[in-house]
């Protein structure tokens, strides 16, 4: 069967060998080479059509558990099967190999025919494996749009209970977006992976599902809240955790849920410790839950409400980094300073 839409790079610093190789699959596959493990990485970033590797281990320049190490590091090995070039029997560097995801050794002298075959079988179930993972990709994707869309749908709701219109919500959504890939690049004890961050993106939507439990008389209330009606207003992050803990069949995934979660009850804590309901201080609060408050100020900070006019862009900067309007970790309110103009310009593209 041929396969000449599908590419083996042959890596070996030994001519002869790479001849032989070459010459049992240039019938059925598509042949490139390379001499050196260097070259070798070079040639797998260039070309996305790789099916298989066959891979010298001992070489100059870049050897063979080095190509092994780097495709580790950028996640190809998972994707592109990796044969082992060798005439020796040496166990430690053969277990090491294994370990960093070698799926097999081609011994020298080569059999070509064993060889082929092998190589082939391998080269086809990790084509039918890839296919399966885009597939199951294709639908978390379309699962993840329609656990949005109904995130979206429940917090456009409150917001319109609470006299504002659902783009309240998409601000948040961008501007947690912004920050915290932000925070995440710049300091290391922050950092998540773009898929957990797009998840606490999705989560910051509800940050005041609570809200749907306080009275309207005190929701929409135009002028300063009592001590009394104060204290009430405070319980919607209580609340806002506690009926997310109780919806039955939950409406997204597991990591989602416990982010939105903490983020409902915990998106008014000050770095200071003097914020609600918990009192937490400092890192005690979760970067997203962080990220999500100074959001949150912002925006309520640069909207119209029924109690006060918007502030302008520099204004609503000022009264944050002076401390008017809470207390936040001095590494995020360096993320915002950082971010200015980004948050600026999303802030006015969902006016």
């Amino acid at each position: 069967m041929e396969n000449k839409d599908k590419t083996i790079l042959i890596v070996d610093d030994m001519e002869i060998n790479r001849a032989i190789l070459a010459e049992g699959f240039t019938d059925t596959y598509h042949i490139i080479e390379a001499e050196n493990g260097k070259q070798a990485m070079e040639t797998i970033n260039a070309h996305r059509d790789i099916a298989a590797v066959l891979l010298d281990l001992i070489m100059p320049e870049m050897d063979g558990i080095s190509v092994l190490r780097e495709l580790n590091r950028t996640g190809k090995i998972n994707h592109i099967p990796v044969f082992i070039i060798t005439a020796a029997d040496n166990e430690d560097t053969l277990t090491e190999a294994y370990e960093l995801g070698a799926v097999d050794v081609i011994s020298k002298p080569f059999i070509m025919n064993f060889i082929k075959s092998r190589i082939t079988n391998i080269i086809e179930l990790y084509g039918h494996r890839n296919e399966l993972v885009e597939i199951v990709n294709e639908q978390i994707k379309k699962l993840s749009k329609i656990n949005k869309s109904m995130i979206e749908t429940l917090a456009t709701l409150i917001e319109f209970r609470d006299c504002e219109s659902g783009e309240h919500v998409r601000r948040i959504c961008g501007l947690t977006r912004i920050l915290l890939t932000s925070i995440s690049d710049t300091y290391p004890e922050y950092y998540m992976d773009r898929v957990e961050i797009e998840k606490v993106v999705n989560a910051s939507i509800l940050h005041d599902v609570g809200k749907i439990a306080i009275p309207d008389g005190i929701l929409n209330k135009p002028g300063r809240l009592t001590k009394e009606e104060f204290e009430i207003m405070k319980q919607h992050t209580v609340k806002g955790g506690e009926m997310l803990e109780n919806i039955p069949n939950k409406i997204f995934d597991d990591d989602t849920f416990k982010y939105a979660i903490d983020i409902c009850r915990h998106h008014h804590e000050r770095w200071d410790g003097r914020g609600y309901p918990d009192g937490l201080a400092g890192d005690e609060i979760t970067i997203w839950a962080q990220i999500v408050a100074l959001a949150d100020v912002y925006d309520a900070l640069t909207s119209p409400r029924c109690y006060k006019a918007a502030f302008d862009h520099e204004t609503a900067l000022n009264m944050i980094y002076n401390g008017e309007c809470g207390v936040f970790n001095p590494k995020v309110l360096e993320i915002l300073r950082k971010n200015e103009c980004n948050v600026k310009n999303e802030h006015d593209l969902v006016l």
